[in-house]
């Protein structure tokens, strides 16, 4: 997966900013070949009640949607973050997955303001670790998993 360090910083000051609870947004891009190319990520609304869930806000899904749709993308995946967890899925990540060939980002914050960024390819049963690239960061404080 690229991921352009720019973005990679956003979702890891999301993280930072949504802290103790959960962000969550959408990945915008595109494949090319077997890699996903993230062009954008987009914050979107946490409904969930629980510090430690997320749920994006259907109408900024179905928003997101639309206008990647009129930019010539897609929706590629999300991400959200796990505040003092890890950077992999959880127990409720893998039961509310359901897309095949959706990308996961997870943002593992800290309350020291570092955050560990991992990637993963739901592949309709499991998540698959994978490799991100053209993270070079801005943030020294914002380290992340390649």
């Amino acid at each position: 997966m690229r991921l352009p360090a720019a973005l990679r910083d956003r979702i890891a000051a999301e993280a930072q900013h949504a802290f103790p609870r959960e962000c969550c947004g959408l990945l915008e891009g595109r494949r090319e070949g077997g890699e996903i190319v993230v062009t954008a990520v987009h914050a979107a609304r946490n409904l969930s009640d629980r510090t430690d869930r997320f749920e994006i806000a259907p109408d900024d899904h179905l928003g997101i949607q639309r206008a990647a749709r009129g930019r010539g993308n897609a929706v590629v995946g999300c991400y959200h973050s796990h505040p003092n967890g890890r950077a992999e899925p959880s127990r409720h990540d893998q039961g509310g997955a359901s897309e095949a060939g959706y990308a996961w980002l997870i943002a593992a914050a800290e309350s020291d303001g570092r955050a560990e960024i991992a990637a993963y390819l739901f592949d309709g049963t499991v998540f698959l670790p994978l490799t991100l690239s053209g993270l070079g960061s801005l943030d020294p404080a914002a380290p992340s998993r390649v």
